[in-house]
Formats: C-alpha cells, structure tokens, sequence
C-alpha cells in the first residue's frame, strides 16, 4: 500500500509536512483513525439506515454528491490534516469541495468554523485505486490555548465532494456514528454549513480513515488494534463508549492532553486470515492484521504504544485457524511493529469470551478452548510489553461466558449475543487497564 502525499518536499516516513520541519515544539498526532475496508457493501455494519437512495448502485458508488463524515478527535491542536482513501476502490476517485468545520448538532455546522482543505495548494485531489492522500495542514482558529477542556468531546465535521462516480467505494462499516450524505448528483456542497443539502444519514464512514492534529513533542498516540470487540459492536449509536473511548476519558483525566487514543478496529477482523483481501476478493471482517498493519498502525502519526486486543475470529467456524498459526501471527506482528516505530510499547490483550453464543460462526468448546491457550500465550509468553486481561474483567467463572450484566445490546436493544459486550461491559474493559502501564514518557 502506497501513501501519496501531495505536497512539496515531503518527507513521507515520518509523515511529516514540510512546513513543519524544524519546528522542535509541535509534530502530527493521530488523533482520529477508521481502518478502512470493503469495497461496500462488504463489511459488517450497526444500525445502518436503507441507503438504496444515496447509493442506488455499489458499482457506481457516490455520485457527484458530497459526504459529510462526523469524527471524534481525541485531542485537539492548532492545525489539522485529514487523510482520504481509495484503497479498496477500483478507479481513480476525484475529491474537491473538501472541508473541516466543528460540527453544531447532526449535520450543521458551527458558523465561521468551517475551512477549506487543499492538496498540494490545490483544491482537488485525484486518488487512484489501491492509494490513499494527505492534505496540507488546515488552521482551526476555534482551537485556541488552553481550549482542550471546552473543546473534550467536540465533533469535526470533515465534507467532500466525490466529482463523476467513483465507483466501489472505500469504507469502514461499523462507525457507530451517525454521518450525512447528500443525494446524488447534488454536487459540491462542502462548504455550506447547514444541514439543509444532506438529505441521507448512514452509520458508516467513506473514504476518510484518518485525521491528525499538529500538536506538542511530549504527546502521542495510542493505537487499539482490534477486531469488533474494539470496533464496539453492541455498544451505543453516538454514545462514544466503546473501551478505547472509555480508556481515553481516563487518560485525559490524568495525563492531560499527552496522549491520543485511536481506534483501529474492524469489526469480524482475524489475525491470520483471509489468506487472500483484494477489492474483488472481499472479505466481510476486512483484510488479516498483517495486511492491514501498514496502512493502521505504522503509517500513524506519532504512535508510541499499541494495544492488541484479536483472535476470537480465527477460532470461529469462519476462521478455522490452530492456536498455532494465531501465535505466530502475532509473533510476526509485534516484530514488525518494534522494527518500524523505535521505543514502541506493544500490550496485549486477552480475549473475551464468546462461549454459548447466539452467533452461529461462535460458542463451542472447541473455540474456547483455544481462546484459553491463546490467553496464556498473551500472558506468560513475554512477547508483549504489557498485559491487559480483558477477559478476567468480563468472565463469568460459573458458566464460562461473559457476565450476564455485560449481555443485553446497547445498540438497538434485545439480548445480546454473548459475544460482545454492551455500554457496561465496556466500560468495564476500559477501566480494567492500569494506567500507569501506558504513562507518557518524560520528554
């Protein structure tokens, strides 16, 4: 996977503007970031609206119409860059009209916030399949000093224009946040603020998979990196309580505006499989955590730890894989991960249980049983900086499965599945991780 960045001088391993060089005091943070996949409509959505009129055709994708995608910056900074995508497409896809504003309430606009982004000084970008796109540094004059606790939980509105179509459409299915589209040839309406041109809402994100913030040396990112546990199936629609998003109130509580979390799950992600991803060979649970690796983690900005929490899906009746294979991905994995970001922590996380399932792919022995093994390895094989025991925090020991508190859906209600927690589960998770294990380290 290739990163193009549009601007002169790049330097594109660390992912840094030029503009920028020499300035000892700031860096780009990942401070947003949706693991893209598809081509839609393959994925596994939440609560996603009937989009036949938006998107008559999967083919054909948008069309000459604007999409307003609503993101949760973990921190803020002074100046923003946005990264689009077409990685899973099979054309080139033309974006203009493109825009970052604060966004006021569903898809209004906050007045006077929204800015005009550009590529390369200019307003258009042309992406071609398999590719994805940095643009220039944008200012956010809402963000001021000492801002951060008025702004804690704000929501950018980030606006383009797919121009003609743009055929299979690059995407991350389970936002579980609501986005706005206009219809069909509605063209460019990026820059207006109302909500009025944006007839269409979708619980999905298209094409913008990651958003970064200029912000001070002594912060940086942390990744979770995951499968639907991480993505929040069953969590709440808008409600910003998956565990990463629990696991962020309580860093921002107690180290400030040092660290970033974002989340870089997909939701039926598996280690080791599907042997083979491509945009005509799909898979619903997106490409295996090594293909995705580049384009997730180590092409972030300003990451310094990594926090994996997957394998239930390899042991399912999809996956089919031995504990094994699953632990020699991982091996692999984390070895890639210290080789490119120098100093990085790796945690791993043990695997909630899925025994007793609803779900037809999940719950036999056989499954948990491996699940088991693979939570030892993650714990006593000393390939990880750090343990999180996800699944001693949400185990009911009686019966083998998850706490029954933990299993009527968050989502759109009924009884859950007994694979995914709900808004309490997760807020469970999130306060089971010992901070001090992700402390910043002294600049």
């Amino acid at each position: 996977m290739r990163v193009f960045v549009v601007t002169a001088l790049v330097l594109c391993i660390a992912g840094v503007h030029a503009a920028d060089v020499g300035k000892s005091q700031s860096h780009w943070v990942a401070s947003w970031t949706a693991s893209v996949h598809g081509p839609f409509p393959v994925g596994n959505p939440s609560a996603q609206p009937n989009l036949s009129l938006a998107f008559p055709s999967p083919e054909t994708g948008a069309r000459d119409q604007s999409l307003r995608m609503i993101v949760r910056p973990d921190v803020f900074g002074p100046k923003a860059r946005i990264r689009l995508s077409n990685a899973l497409g099979t054309a080139p896809v033309i974006f203009d009209g493109v825009n970052i504003g604060l966004q006021l309430s569903g898809a209004e606009i906050v007045r006077g916030t929204n800015r005009a982004v550009t590529f390369g000084g200019k307003p258009a970008v042309t992406i071609p399949p398999g590719e994805s796109v940095w643009s220039d540094a944008v200012a956010l004059p809402f963000v001021k000093k000492n801002s951060a606790a008025a702004l804690a939980g704000r929501k950018l509105a980030v606006s383009f224009h797919v121009a003609g179509e743009s055929g299979r459409m690059t995407w991350h299915a389970k936002a579980l946040q609501t986005s706005y589209l206009t219809a069909p040839g509605a063209g460019a309406q990026g820059k207006v603020e109302s909500e009025a041109p944006f007839k269409f809402s979708t619980t999905s994100w298209y094409f913008l998979d990651a958003l970064d913030m200029q912000m001070g040396r002594d912060t940086s990112a942390i990744v979770a990196f995951g499968d639907s546990i991480t993505d929040g199936t069953a969590s709440t629609l808008n409600g910003d309580d998956r565990w990463p998003d629990v696991l962020s109130r309580r860093l921002h509580a107690t180290y400030g505006e040092r660290l970033s979390i974002v989340n870089a799950g997909i939701g039926g992600n598996q280690v080791v499989g599907p042997a083979e991803y491509t945009p005509q060979k799909p898979f619903p649970g997106g490409p295996a955590a090594g293909q995705r690796l580049e384009r997730d983690v180590l092409s972030l900005s300003g990451v310094s730890t990594v926090i994996w929490l997957e394998g239930i899906n390899d042991f399912s009746k999809n996956g089919n894989a031995t504990l094994e294979a699953v632990q020699a991905g991982m091996r692999e994995i984390v070895g890639r991960i210290r080789a490119r970001i120098p100093g990085v922590k790796v945690i791993g996380a043990t695997v909630t249980s899925a025994f007793g399932s609803s779900s037809a792919a999940h719950g036999f022995a056989e499954q948990d049983e491996k699940r088991k093994a693979l939570n030892e390895f993650i714990r006593a094989s000393g390939l990880f900086d750090g343990v999180v025991d996800f699944d001693r925090a949400t185990l009911d020991p009686q019966t083998g499965g998850m706490r029954a508190e933990f299993l009527p859906e968050s989502t759109t209600g009924g009884a859950g599945d007994k694979l995914h927690p709900n808004r309490l589960g997760y807020a469970a998770m999130g306060a089971a991780i010992d901070l001090g294990m992700l402390a910043p380290k002294r600049k």
